[in-house]
């Protein structure tokens, strides 16, 4: 992903109160947004679904067609899309885990009319619309990482010295101090390219996921806070509402 692409991101998001930081991740170059980040731009878009349209439904595929509106300065915008769920082909589930191919097939579809109407279709995709991009999630990346490992170390460990708190996981360097010393590095960051950056590392990814929510959530309001007297463009409510009423 481009830096020119990553500003075209930003600003777009930017006009529903959402950063760059926090909400977005990097797929083999892939920009990669969470379904949940969706799901508030379609709130702070005041975007509304029709009725689904099942286009097909089988025991093991659904297709799911979606129709969405959002209100603009010149009357209603519409969009709509196509979302589909085969297990076994785009749809995988493992173990015990229950399929629920109606489910994820309208998500998928919701997914990419909310993208068209908020202008980043072609930008960046949903977790949803592939299980590499899910399984590449940060949080479920971090969840999945082997546990450090305990007891005496190896002869060839104890032998290699000291090893640098920059070379091990956060969740490894300070236990409860990360999210505070998070907090002084993006009080440091002298610009939003910086804080940006920051937030997408992913070492910074590993560390939130490792966080309790709370927690988590209050670096990033502190992330986006410091973004905002960056010069970062916060929505202006004000117009939106003014936007929506003409």
């Amino acid at each position: 992903m481009s830096a020119t692409t990553d500003k075209q991101i930003a600003d777009i998001l930017a006009t529903y109160g959402e950063p760059l930081a926090g909400n977005v991740w990097r797929v083999q170059g892939t920009a990669v947004i969470y379904h949940k980040a969706l799901e508030r731009i379609a709130v702070q878009a005041r975007i509304r679904f029709d009725a689904p349209v099942i286009v097909r439904a089988e025991r093991d595929e659904a297709v799911i067609l979606v129709t969405g509106h959002m209100p603009g300065p010149n009357g209603d915008r519409t969009e709509w899309s196509i979302g589909e769920a085969l297990i076994g082909v785009n749809y995988r589930v493992s173990g015990r885990q229950a399929a629920y191919v109606f489910a994820m097939a309208e998500k998928r579809a919701k997914d990419r009319v909310i993208l068209k109407l908020a202008g980043l279709h072609g930008l960046l995709y949903s977790e949803d619309e592939a299980d590499e991009f899910k399984a590449s999630r940060p949080d479920l990346v971090a969840a999945n990482a082997p546990a450090r490992r305990a007891g005496p170390a190896p002869e060839e460990d104890r032998n290699a010295g000291p090893a640098n708190d920059a070379d091990l996981p956060p969740a490894e360097t300070g236990g409860s101090a990360t999210d505070a010393d998070l907090t002084a590095r993006i009080d440091e960051a002298q610009s939003i390219n910086a804080v940006t950056d920051l937030m997408l590392a992913p070492e910074t990814q590993a560390a939130l996921a490792a966080m309790a929510p709370g927690l988590r959530d209050e670096v990033r309001e502190h992330a986006k806070a410091r973004l905002v007297a960056l010069g970062w463009p916060a929505r202006n409510t004000a117009k939106s509402r003014k936007a929506a009423v003409a």
